[in-house]
């Protein structure tokens, strides 16, 4: 693993650097902590992504033909490291960009490459992720939703949650089963299911956040044409899991970036409270700093994986592990020292940075479900890295 970056990573690095700094619009982090419909923000980091698209900076680490950079994967991490130390606005693409942009890259026909892959860019059309169900979130393989081969088409029926980005999605990367008579594994079929069909529903699921950022999706006899399946027939179980890889060994690059600046903040408020007096406190701030050094470098290790064989692998899963319950033990530590005021959200009078510590707090419960649960990554740790038998 080298963490030196090589004059050509040093010349991208500025050259990201100086675009944000001239770029990232100077309303953005007021408006982020603003009490606002997140259609209303949606609409904004839409355009936000237009702009980077013009300006190339879309799917920098897609190939060029498919109008990406066609940067390294080194190149690709500095440039998210730079965009969250730069604190730009995410992009309104966020999953066709990361998940399921690459998967048709990987998997796809040249008509879907063509088809698709431009409007993802440009945030034209914004996309979901079809994969959990009530009964197969962390087991997707036990997943039930139906595509029943009918002519030309696949007719659609099940239910999906835990989505992301449903309630502003054009299009979906649905993973449906097509076979039941074969193991559970190998009956299932990826499709790209356009959600304004008929008998596609979407219903927001209320957080404790007081967002809907996540929904439940409802099939019912929805066509999709046989042209948009995703690999082979059956096939979808590896279809599938090449998305999940570019979830776990990817995603996640600038989290470290966003976790410093948190920590940073943090230690200034613990000063000005007057908490650093106590030496408990002491210990966990310098443990929370420890802890994301070592996320950084299992970051590192990570991608220095990729860059060998091409793929992400298993460490991903490591980091997955990592990154979310790092960020649950520093948002308690964070309740513990910002007392009653980490409890006052947004518009609160007393609100410490508008509430955004109360906020995270909450937020964080979910992050060993998402991208998949703590359990089934050590799973995949056990079996895949250290050799163990399955769990069954």
């Amino acid at each position: 693993m080298d963490l030196n970056l090589t004059p050509q990573e040093l010349a991208f690095r500025d050259e990201v650097r100086a675009w944000f700094a001239a770029n990232v619009p100077k309303d953005w982090v007021k408006r982020r902590n603003a009490e606002e419909s997140m259609e209303a923000r949606f609409t904004y980091l839409r355009a936000w992504q237009r702009k980077m698209f013009d300006a190339g900076w879309a799917g920098v680490s897609w190939p060029k033909e498919y109008g990406g950079r066609g940067a390294t994967l080194m190149e690709q991490v500095i440039f998210i490291e730079e965009m969250a130390r730069a604190e730009a606005p995410p992009m309104a693409n966020v999953l066709g960009l990361g998940l399921i942009g690459p998967t048709i890259i990987a998997y796809g026909n040249d008509a879907q490459k063509k088809r698709y892959l431009a409007k993802i860019l440009s945030a034209e059309e914004i996309w979901c992720q079809g994969f959990s169900e009530p009964n197969a979130g962390s087991d997707l393989a036990a997943l039930s939703s139906e595509g029943k081969l009918n002519g030309n088409a696949f007719i659609v029926n099940g239910q999906k949650i835990w989505n992301s980005y449903g309630w502003a999605a054009d299009w979906c990367e649905l993973v449906v089963r097509t076979d039941p008579s074969v193991e559970k594994h190998k009956g299932l079929t990826v499709l790209l299911v356009d959600m304004k069909s008929r008998g596609v529903e979407v219903r927001p699921l209320k957080q404790m956040t007081g967002e809907s950022e996540f929904c439940e999706l409802f099939f019912r006899d929805v066509r999709v044409p046989v042209e948009n399946v995703v690999g082979k027939v059956n096939d979808g179980w590896r279809v599938a899991m090449g998305t999940l890889m570019h979830e776990r060994g990817t995603f996640g690059a600038g989290l470290q970036v966003n976790y410093r600046r948190n920590f940073n903040r943090l230690v200034e408020i613990a000063h000005q409270m007057k908490r650093t007096g106590d030496p408990l406190v002491r210990q966990k701030l310098a443990q929370a700093y420890t802890e994301i050094e070592v996320m950084r470098f299992n970051q590192m290790r990570a991608f220095s994986r990729i860059n060998e064989t091409g793929v992400p692998g298993p460490e991903g899963s490591i980091q997955k592990i990592f990154w979310s319950e790092l960020n649950q033990r520093f948002q308690q530590m964070a309740q513990e020292i910002l007392g009653p005021y980490g409890q006052l959200a947004h518009g609160a009078p007393e609100a410490i940075d508008e509430g955004q510590w109360a906020y995270g707090y909450l937020r964080s419960r979910g992050n060993t479900i998402e991208a998949g649960t703590s359990e089934i990554q050590r799973n995949i740790i056990g079996h895949f890295v250290l050799g163990l038998p399955k769990s069954y």
